[in-house]
């Protein structure tokens, strides 16, 4: 699994033009699923993610998890993220996960966060979405279970 992690102040979801999910404060994720990744990959993703230490403490140093802040998450799924350019110019997304394998992973993932005790919004699966954030600071993680 990857996930683009975005350290975010207010951030919505919106699906045809109606709001699926919103945070005031926390992590947007971008999540993608390949066909090799399993419950195991979601659940180590999950704890990292809650455990992260990307949050300022009065010294401005990352010492903070979003638990100590207490942020939310906005979890999209993002099959692109397995997108490859190596050639030509249209991406081939051969290695990301079909839905059928993809969907129910992503929503383990979900859960797994929960289980972290974070509050998780999340966008529609296999939806076009529009996702607004405000990037905090900028932080961008790239995050690999593998």
């Amino acid at each position: 699994m990857k996930v683009v992690l975005q350290r975010s102040g207010p951030a919505t979801v919106r699906v045809d033009g109606e709001k699926t999910g919103s945070i005031e404060k926390g992590y947007v994720l971008l999540v993608g699923v390949t066909h090799s990744d399993s419950e195991e990959d979601a659940a180590y993703l999950a704890k990292k993610i809650a455990g992260l230490r990307l949050w300022e403490d009065t010294e401005g140093k990352m010492n903070h998890s979003i638990l100590e802040v207490g942020g939310d998450i906005l979890s999209v799924s993002q099959f692109t993220l397995f997108g490859d350019v190596k050639k030509g110019r249209r991406p081939s997304f051969i290695e990301a996960a079909r839905p059928e394998q993809a969907k129910p992973l992503w929503e383990f993932f979900n859960q797994k966060l929960e289980e972290e005790g974070l509050k998780v919004q999340t966008g529609v699966f296999g939806a076009m979405m529009d996702v607004e954030l405000i990037n905090d600071g900028p932080v961008t993680i790239i995050l690999d279970s593998k």
